[in-house]
């Protein structure tokens, strides 16, 4: 049981010291049809019963589509481009993550988020069909990031190998299967894209595109801005996108996850923040798996107006 008085500065606390074996590849079991991770899994009553509040402003993505770098824009933004403010903690505290969950004593996002003052920040990787409903009946604002499936793939594969709390992704030949097919952790990136896409219209959602960001990042960080009801100066606009821009948060330790101990996150094996380009995954992808990728890709799009760029 979690002490009731937890705060995020436990959190990160706890997680520098967790000992040796808590943690390991824990496996996949489906929730509504969605593999998670076990231990979310085995306590899903309590994320599905989490309580948002009014002033929640939910970040939500599938794995490795911008996320951190979203967080850190908004948290720039809420902090009305006090960067200063940015550092009073690291990405996971700052912006607690919704569902995970890991073995005792390390406390789950939502122990982490139920301690939180508002306005938090909260982040989810969760397709929209499976979002606590309290975030819709309080009408959160939420920001949606989706980037290229075939980018989102190599992104994925190299977390994965770094990422010690989730199954072992296997040769990247095994992997691109695996992620055409939906059985990796958080699931599918066609009903993930697709599910969110759809209910954008139905809710406070704003949907982004990572190939935007990277296109032309001022221009995007000022939709994230107006969306969440700010006005800053071009100035204060320009350090923001100085600030988030991908080699100053690489070399910045409040958002690169250098302070998440090897054991958990190893970046001997890969860096968590690797590249941040688009169209990396010509260097990966063979003549034969990106034409297999290409006929499902056609066939799970098919319907929805939802268009990605792979290229910019």
């Amino acid at each position: 049981m979690q002490k009731p008085d937890l705060t995020p500065k436990d959190y990160a606390d706890i997680l520098n010291n967790v000992p040796e074996g808590l943690f390991y590849r824990f496996p996949l079991c489906l929730v509504n049809g969605v593999p998670l991770m076990k231990h979310i899994a085995e306590q899903w009553e309590g994320v599905e019963k989490f309580q948002a509040r009014p002033d929640d402003i939910l970040i939500a993505t599938y794995p490795k589509a911008g996320t951190t770098w979203m967080q850190e824009i908004v948290d720039s933004i809420m902090n009305n481009g006090e960067l200063e403010k940015n550092k009073r903690a690291p990405t996971h505290v700052r912006s607690p993550f919704l569902e995970i969950c890991s073995p005792p004593p390390v406390p789950s996002g939502v122990d982490i988020l139920n301690n939180t003052p508002s306005p938090r920040l909260v982040k989810t990787h969760l397709p929209f069909k499976l979002v606590p409903e309290s975030f819709w009946e309080h009408k959160c604002k939420t920001i949606y990031v989706a980037r290229n499936a075939k980018d989102n793939a190599v992104s994925y594969y190299f977390f994965d190998r770094m990422n010690k709390t989730q199954p072992d992704p296997g040769t990247w030949d095994q992997y691109v299967e695996r992620f055409l097919t939906g059985e990796i952790a958080w699931g599918s990136w066609f009903d993930h894209v697709i599910g969110w896409w759809n209910a954008k219209d139905k809710h406070d959602v704003l949907y982004m595109f990572y190939e935007d960001m990277k296109e032309d990042p001022k221009r995007e960080i000022r939709k994230v801005m107006k969306f969440l009801g700010k006005n800053f100066s071009e100035e204060v606009l320009d350090k923001i996108c100085q600030h988030t821009n991908f080699k100053a948060m690489k070399e910045n330790p409040m958002a690169n996850y250098s302070t998440v101990p090897n054991m958990l996150l190893d970046q001997n094996l890969s860096p968590f923040m690797r590249k941040g380009e688009v169209a990396d995954w010509m260097n990966y992808f063979t003549e034969s798996q990106n034409k297999m990728f290409n006929m499902e890709y056609e066939k799970r799009m098919k319907g929805t107006d939802l268009k990605f760029r792979t290229n910019i």
